[in-house]
């Protein structure tokens, strides 16, 4: 309009020549931040005046009233907005509800109750139908109506916490729910709404369940004997017996353990056999078909063809029946005599109900160890050593006896050797010698003869490598001989030949002196004091005495001798050791005197002279 005119209809000039409508810019950045500001210009580029007022002054110009003295009356600030959704936050109102269901198929129930709860959130106007969950109801309980704005009629109106009340019936979705029951906060919520809260009712159940929940009364069976009834009362119902054949009378017999089935419904019997792994029989199911088996027979006639016709009631006077079967009874079934000696759970309980039988204790009827009869070991054969011949006796597929592998690791290679003579009346044999070797690997002993030319007799192998047994010793417990038996002088018996060791080797007193404690005493002492005088002719051959002259006086020593007539050497020696108290290998003059002269050797002046210094050596 122009200047001056009001802006009313009428007043109001177009102005054809303005084409530029656009407004100032107001909004600015100063230092980085958004600011506002009054605009420059008018819409289209007009002037503004400095003293035209603004909208919003007029606005305010025309709510405020006219003031005298104070100013404008203030006014107190608006109450502060709370949405709903804020306002009713997790706040539900729960009833408790049924509705009545058809069942069209079932003859036993016309209709069912089920019941329901029903929520309604006040946060958003929804709802929801839960059902509880029966176990094995068959129907699909849980949530029923998922949560949602529950439409009400076709106009598009929802239902609305003021529609529900108790005691009034609410159509959803085509089923009538009746509401009887709310929770308090419900109550209360309600009645702080100026609402009427109806009086609850009472939930109604379903009928069906609680006939179902009723106890069944038990049929009273009739005394008498009515076949279809007791088909229909003992259908599926079967007595078990757990029972024993004794079926040794016959050839290769046996106790066949056996299951008994007595079928009440129709009062047959049926055996069947219990088959375990691997115990040699067919395994056929039934040893008897289910029939009924007679008990008592009457008399009748020799030739009465039984063996092709069935058995009827006429020749029958009492059939088999529970009463007959029990633990610990023997009943004979079609010639065939079975032990009972247990059952099971539901046959016990039908015999304490029948019968009035409590004690179903089971009889042992376990077989009882047979003893273990001692093993006889036979004797010795005397083929190979007694160990290996025992294996035959301990098993089918002999095995070689168990080697010490410790021991043969230890002792390889290591053999003792004496020279050994025979002891034996016969005269060609005093003069023989034989080499007995002890193997310490295996405590086995071999002998060799060394062949002699011109002595008659075959040198070699005596007695191949084998263990000895000492004598006394049995075959169930053979005792062989170990090293610490070998000592100079002793006997040893090989297989009823007796030899006697006269000599030893070296290696046989370095081996018992490094290893002293392993053996007794007297056996490294015997050693020891056959080696003596070679040690002491040793050490007077290392002395500085010429070995030539020594052997020359030896000589001359052994022709005197042999001049004289023949004395026991052995017992020469041992009468020098006796009278060498400190075994140093000495003695003195006058002792070596006696000796000579009580065993009648003659004393040459000359010849003592050169032997005075070492004559029992020489002599020896």
């Amino acid at each position: 309009p122009e200047p001056g005119l009001p802006f009313l209809p009428g007043c109001a000039i177009k102005d054809p020549t303005k084409t530029s409508f656009h407004r100032s810019q107001t909004l600015d950045f100063k230092n980085g931040y958004a600011f506002s500001r009054l605009p420059r210009e008018g819409v289209g580029g007009e002037t503004i005046y400095e003293n035209q007022l603004s909208q919003d002054e007029l606005d305010d110009l025309c709510s405020k009233g006219a003031t005298l003295t104070y100013g404008q009356v203030k006014r107190s600030a608006p109450s502060r907005f709370t949405p709903a959704f804020v306002a009713y936050d997790k706040k539900v109102l729960k009833f408790d509800a049924y509705f009545q269901e058809e069942v069209p198929i079932s003859a036993e129930e016309h209709y069912r109750i089920r019941q329901v709860g029903i929520y309604y959130y006040l946060e958003d106007d929804s709802m929801c139908i839960i059902e509880p969950k029966v176990k094995n109801s068959g129907l699909l309980q849980g949530k029923l109506m998922k949560r949602h704005r529950v439409p009400k009629n076709e106009q598009g109106d929802y239902y609305h916490w003021k529609d529900l009340n108790l005691g009034i019936d609410l159509p959803i979705y085509g089923r009538t729910y009746r509401l009887v029951n709310c929770d308090s906060f419900t109550k209360v919520f309600l009645e702080s709404q100026g609402i009427e809260v109806n009086p609850p009712e009472e939930l109604v159940s379903d009928p069906y369940t609680e006939q179902r929940r009723t106890p069944v009364q038990k049929l009273i069976v009739p005394t008498g004997p009515d076949p279809f009834r007791q088909f229909l009362t003992y259908d599926t119902k079967v007595l078990r017996f757990y029972a024993i054949w004794d079926d040794t009378n016959c050839a290769f017999g046996d106790h066949h353990p056996c299951v008994i089935h007595y079928f009440l419904a129709d009062d047959t019997v049926e055996v069947r056999e219990v088959h375990k792994r691997n115990d040699g029989r067919d395994p056929f199911p039934v040893l008897m078909r289910r029939q009924r088996l007679p008990k008592i027979f009457v008399d009748k006639n020799k030739d009465f063809p039984s063996c092709v016709l069935e058995i009827t009631d006429h020749e029958v006077q009492e059939w088999y029946s529970p009463k007959d079967f029990g633990i610990g009874k023997t009943v004979t079934l079609l010639g065939r005599t079975f032990l009972i000696y247990d059952c099971d759970k539901f046959t016990q309980d039908f015999y304490r109900e029948k019968y009035g039988i409590t004690d179903f204790q089971p009889v042992d009827v376990n077989k009882k160890p047979l003893e273990k009869a001692p093993q006889v070991i036979p004797p010795y054969n005397g083929f190979g050593i007694p160990e290996d011949s025992l294996q035959n006796c301990l098993s089918l597929f002999p095995k070689p006896p168990r080697k010490d592998i410790i021991k043969m690791l230890e002792n390889n290679l290591k053999v003792l050797r004496y020279q050994v003579v025979l002891e034996s009346p016969v005269s060609e044999d005093k003069n023989r010698r034989f080499i007995l070797s002890y193997f310490l690997s295996d405590d086995t002993i071999s002998i060799y003869e060394p062949p002699v030319k011109n002595s008659g007799i075959t040198g070699g192998k005596y007695l191949k490598r084998t263990k000895v047994t000492k004598p006394g010793s049995t075959p169930e417990n053979p005792i062989y001989y170990e090293a610490s038996d070998f000592t100079i002088g002793s006997t040893i018996e090989v297989f009823g030949h007796r030899f006697v060791i006269i000599d030893a080797d070296e290696y046989v007193l370095n081996y018992l002196e490094r290893n002293a404690e392993s053996f007794p005493a007297a056996t490294v002492q015997s050693i020891r004091d056959h080696f003596l005088p070679r040690k002491v002719i040793v050490e007077t051959t290392s002395s500085g005495i010429p070995k030539k002259d020594l052997d020359d006086l030896i000589v001359e020593v052994q022709k005197e001798l042999k001049l004289q007539q023949p004395f026991n050497t052995r017992q020469f020696h041992e009468t020098f050791h006796h009278f060498d108290k400190e075994g140093s290998g000495f003695l003195d003059k006058t002792t070596f005197l006696d000796i000579c002269d009580r065993f009648n050797v003659p004393t040459s002046t000359i010849l003592l002279k050169k032997v005075r210094w070492k004559g029992c050596c020489a002599c020896g």
